[in-house]
């Protein structure tokens, strides 16, 4: 059994070691780079009729791609449909989740297949430096000329309004 050649444990596990840590630097290497992500990922939104209590808003959802200092700012400007100035909308991030709904507040004159821009900006804590920004855009299907003026119904059940 002379110049056969033995393969030890040892040996094995430095080839596996010195494997594994090649594939590592390989992997973080080419992971994608933080710095090329948004800051937020936008999982939906639309516009909400409400026709039991007289009210119409629009929003979205999203949910944070790209990690943000606990206190950083997320700001919506939302399109007036009646042609003000825009509705801005803030909500702090923390750190018990990580989406956030915004939404606008109770909007009138909405127009069926007219396009409302939305403008999305990320900024620091202090309200000062704009990290990132979107414009979002959605359309309604249908006009508000279906809601009523005035709540069908008032209370927690579905009593009839007596001022309609």
């Amino acid at each position: 059994m002379t110049g056969q050649k033995t393969f030890s444990f040892g040996a094995a596990m430095s080839l596996t070691v010195s494997a594994l840590v090649a594939l590592f630097a390989i992997a973080w290497a080419f992971r994608p780079s933080v710095d090329d992500m948004p800051y937020l990922k936008i999982a939906g939104g639309g516009f909400v009729y409400n026709y039991r209590l007289s009210e119409v808003f629009y929003g979205f959802t999203a949910q944070v791609a790209r990690p943000l200092e606990t206190g950083s700012i997320i700001e919506a400007a939302f399109e007036d449909p009646q042609g003000g100035p825009s509705h801005v909308v803030r909500q702090r991030v923390g750190t018990e989740t990580d989406r956030y709904a915004l939404r606008s507040p109770g909007i009138r004159g909405v127009q069926a297949g007219h396009s409302y821009r939305v403008a999305v900006r990320i900024l620091d804590r202090q309200g000062e430096q704009e990290l990132w920004r979107k414009t979002l855009r959605f359309k309604s299907q249908i006009s508000d000329k279906m809601i009523a003026e005035k709540p069908l119904t008032i209370g927690p059940g579905y009593a009839l309004n007596p001022a309609r």
